[in-house]
């Protein structure tokens, strides 16, 4: 497509920032509190930002107002409380309302009743990663959770967002949805949305913009340094199109890829990805390979875990933490649906494919707590072992859901195509926790939902291959992969004798439904 032209049809969300125009108040109905927040610069090059909030129509006498602990997408206890300085609360008159500070993220303030609240705080950035917020002279990366507050039980208010630039040529990039024609003013339905969309301030490029199925998709990036921008959206645009043509529905009414800078890690959120980014990771065809399974990864997760989610991952518990046993599902799925989509869009060969799949496994297999932890274990304990497991060493008793998970899906996926003839797969079983728990429900599903679902789709009881997943039963890698006309191989590297290397091969002399299997999963005919 012509990219010029399909970049005039998106609704513009990014322009300059050249004036802070007069801040309206949005208010959903009489009488019902509401929310506006104000970002501020001034300190930047001491990585720090200022916020102020506004709450009118408060009829209670005390306020309860909380920071979120995590943030959803990234499973650990962030603490962002610990970041907040110089607390002010002061009402319409600039009479100061009194406050305690029970605990580190809760403050609550006395005598509210029927005035205008106003809370002033700054907030300290030290640290450069996704799901941190981090400030400097040049530019802003503010995570929600880490910058605005929210009044305790009352996380479906509407919020309004106003930012005041540090340079008027800087441009800004959020999932939000802009309410002033210079992108100064953002408005959230309520918290869980706010909390969704990190924004990115400063002097960001936007790549070439495509459209899917008439819908807009855009990347911007800080300092993204020299790559060939051309192949990088090509092939991202297959990656997407792969995926959707999995569920045949775009969700959303644009998306934003927000390159964050160097450095790694990406977060998903309902419309938009934030994620480490550098040209330097882009010097070389393996490099694009990489990048491409990662986009496609935090790409998949609009569907997965965002709509397609287990019950406990809404609504959210940004206080306490919102703790599942199916984050195998969530993220070790989208492993495996990373490596598949990318497949589909024709930008790795089959060899690359099978390689992919027996890096996980030796991953798994050589997990020192691989013996000790269960898929559904390690996905509970991933608060305090981390999303990786442990530390690998003698003592390690955790395991990686983003190594077992997607090797758990390979041989998913190969069971019911095998129960089918091959007539049905996991992408079946994808579609149908889309439709019936999103779509028709509104709501995410249990475990047992998951497990019937799959047995559903493949028309057997799976009592015996769910064993895989709730103990540390060793997996049956020769029948399984069978089905789908593969054996692994391991062997001494030769290079290395002392280490092993594991391959998947193609078996000797396979059935025919064994070759239609094959086939249709690695040629998606």
């Amino acid at each position: 497509m012509n990219r010029t032209a399909g970049h005039k049809k998106f609704r513009p969300l990014i322009n300059a920032l050249t004036s802070v125009i007069g801040f309206t108040l949005l208010t959903s109905c009489q009488g019902q509190p509401s929310v506006q927040f104000t970002l501020s610069f001034e300190q930047a090059s001491r990585h720090q930002f200022h916020v102020q909030m506004h709450l009118t129509e408060w009829d209670m006498d005390s306020l309860t107002l909380k920071m979120p602990t995590w943030m959803p997408g990234f499973y650990q206890y962030m603490h962002y409380a610990a970041a907040v300085t110089d607390f002010q609360a002061y009402d319409g008159a600039k009479s100061a309302i009194q406050f305690e500070h029970p605990n580190e993220n809760t403050w609550l303030l006395t005598g509210t009743s029927k005035k205008e609240i106003f809370l002033d705080y700054d907030i300290i950035t030290s640290r450069r990663f996704v799901a941190n917020s981090y400030v400097d002279s040049l530019h802003a990366y503010i995570i929600p959770e880490s910058a605005f507050l929210y009044p305790d039980g009352h996380l479906d208010l509407p919020s309004t967002i106003k930012l005041i630039p540090q340079s008027a040529r800087h441009l800004v990039a959020t999932g939000l949805t802009p309410q002033n024609e210079s992108n100064s003013i953002f408005y959230a339905p309520d918290f869980d949305i706010l909390y969704d969309s990190p924004i990115l301030v400063g002097d960001l490029q936007e790549l070439p913009s495509f459209e899917v199925r008439g819908v807009g998709h855009r990347f911007f990036a800080y300092q993204p340094g020299d790559f060939d921008q051309e192949r990088l959206i090509d092939g991202l645009h297959k990656v997407v199109e792969s995926a959707v043509e999995i569920f045949n529905d775009i969700p959303y009414q644009e998306y934003t890829f927000l390159g964050i800078g160097p450095g790694r890690g990406g977060i998903e959120h309902l419309n938009n990805t934030s994620f480490g980014f550098s040209g330097d990771q882009l010097r070389d065809d393996a490099g694009y390979i990489r990048m491409f399974n990662f986009l496609g990864h935090e790409y998949f997760h609009h569907y997965n875990v965002k709509r397609i989610r287990p019950f406990e991952l809404g609504p959210f518990d940004y206080d306490k933490g919102s703790k599942t046993n199916l984050l195998w599902v969530s993220e070790g799925l989208s492993v495996y649906y990373e490596y598949i989509t990318v497949r589909r869009a024709g930008l790795v060969d089959e060899a690359t494919l099978l390689n992919q799949f027996a890096g996980n496994i030796k991953g798994t297999e050589e997990d020192p707590g691989l013996p000790y932890q269960s898929l559904a274990q390690a996905s509970y304990a991933t608060w305090q072992d981390g999303p990786f497991g442990g530390n690998n060493g003698e003592d390690d008793r955790s395991i990686s859901y983003y190594e077992k998970g997607p090797v758990v899906g390979l041989l998913l996926d190969f069971t019911i195509r095998h129960a089918t003839q091959n007539e049905s797969s996991l992408d079946d079983v994808m579609q149908m926790l889309y439709k019936k728990y999103y779509k028709a429900q509104g709501r995410g599903f249990t475990d047992a939902e998951f497990q019937q679902t799959c047995e559903e789709i493949a028309g057997i009881p799976l009592d015996e291959f769910f064993e895989y997943i709730y103990t540390t039963k060793p997996l049956d890698y020769g029948r399984y992969l069978a089905y789908g006309g593969l054996t692994l191989i391991a062997r001494p590297r030769a290079v290395d004798p002392s280490s092993t290397e594991y391959l998947l091969e193609r078996i000797p002399e396979p059935d025919e439904l064994q070759k239609k299997i094959y086939a249709d999963w690695v040629h998606h005919e």
